[in-house]
């Protein structure tokens, strides 16, 4: 049964039909198989690209669907409750065109920016080292001047779509300075030197290629910096609160999807003569499940609507992320518990949805990081939700 939404207008309704159909059509029937493979699906995000899918939060003057991120986050969320993979894909490829969009010189988008929002190219993004995950200031590839050129090295972990994307977005070292020492730089697949190791085996999301990728003597013209010297680190923090909204929207998908299953299942199967959704303790699971799922829902739509509002929402981001990850956790257990012992087979897909959430308690900064990042923003008095209020033109602007 379809999520029941408020939507901000009409046509963001008839996205979200369109969105259904597409995923409905082309995912839901294609994920168990990949999944198992382990097989990176490219051409479903062809598919996603050409329906305009993977450029919803961008401008349109260059290609993009012009979408707020309140809509976008409910987009991701569809194509997440049929296939995982896939929307964390959409929210990295989102991410991969951050820096440029935001950042980038008004030549550089013009350039560069409409055939990465085309639907053609697939983006990845290179933050994350082996030794600087949680900590990127602590990353040691580096970026040389050499002439009218960087000269990139070193080596980028966790990179989704390593191996796979059209276009990396790489944070390297240019400077020895900790903090204003990054740089950030948009480097072409198939450029000399750039190389992708073997996929990680993970836990879960085995149809989604991560992959380190390697940086030896990467010769990237000087027009390809994005933003200042030394503004990388910047960029990418700012990035991230963005990306935290639709990893927590895949979250808030993937528990959706193990709900249904559960409930589909619980009205099903019968024990000692009655369906188990009519015995207490299968019902209070589900209504506690439900009300993880719509609360994770509403904590990420509420700070999806202040960056739509341009308020701060950096504290709200990880909120939403922590939130949206740890009920993705407990919902998808509780679905496994649920089907029983069905549930640790591979008969059904309950048990992949459990070993996919614990990843989004992981990547795009550790729930332990996003406890930093809360406290530490209450220990500096920043005024929650209730300290802004909206000016009349915004108000209509996102009625």
């Amino acid at each position: 049964m379809p999520v029941s939404r408020l939507l901000p207008t009409e046509e963001s309704a008839d996205l979200l039909d369109l969105t259904r159909e597409i995923a409905d059509r082309h995912l839901a029937p294609r994920a168990g198989e990949h999944e198992t493979a382990e097989r990176f699906p490219r051409e479903v995000f062809r598919t996603l690209g050409r329906s305009g899918l993977l450029a919803l939060p961008y401008p349109v003057e260059y290609g993009g669907g012009g979408q707020p991120y309140e809509v976008y986050l409910q987009v991701i969320e569809e194509i997440a409750i049929r296939w995982a993979s896939i929307a964390v894909g959409m929210s990295v490829h989102a991410l991969s065109c951050f820096p440029l969009a935001v950042h980038g010189t008004a030549a550089q988008r013009e350039r560069l920016l409409p055939q990465m929002l085309s639907g053609d190219l697939l983006g990845a993004y290179c933050l994350s080292e082996a030794h600087a995950g949680s900590d990127p200031s602590a990353m040691t590839s580096r970026a040389r001047r050499d002439g009218d050129a960087y000269v990139l090295t070193g080596a980028k972990a966790w990179t989704t779509h390593g191996g796979h994307a059209d276009f990396y977005t790489v944070m390297a070292r240019t400077t020895e300075d900790r903090a204003r020492g990054i740089s950030c730089f948009l480097v072409p697949a198939g450029t000399s030197g750039l190389e992708a190791d073997p996929p990680e085996r993970k836990m879960g999301l085995t149809g989604s290629a991560t992959a380190t990728m390697r940086f030896d003597g990467v010769r990237v013209p000087r027009d390809r910096l994005i933003g200042q010297e030394g503004q990388g680190l910047a960029i990418a923090l700012e990035g991230l609160d963005a990306g935290r909204l639709g990893i927590a929207a895949v979250a808030v998908g993937l528990a959706q999807g193990a709900l249904d299953d559960a409930l589909a299942y619980a009205q099903q199967r019968e024990t000692f003569g009655r369906k188990i959704i009519d015995h207490q303790a299968i019902a209070f699971l589900l209504a506690d499940m439900e009300a993880a799922v719509t609360s994770a829902r509403a904590t990420v739509l509420a700070a999806a609507r202040r960056k739509d509002a341009g308020l701060p929402y950096s504290r709200q981001a990880s909120i939403a992320k922590l939130v949206a990850t740890d009920a993705a956790m407990l919902v998808t257990t509780e679905a496994v518990q649920i089907f029983g012992g069905a549930g640790y087979t591979r008969d059904f897909p309950v048990e992949r949805y459990m070993r996919e959430a614990k990843v989004m308690q992981i990547f795009e900064g550790t729930n332990q990081i996003q406890r930093m990042v809360i406290s530490r923003d209450l220990a500096r008095g920043n005024p929650g939700p209730v300290g802004h209020v909206l000016t009349a033109p915004l108000q209509e602007a996102h009625r």
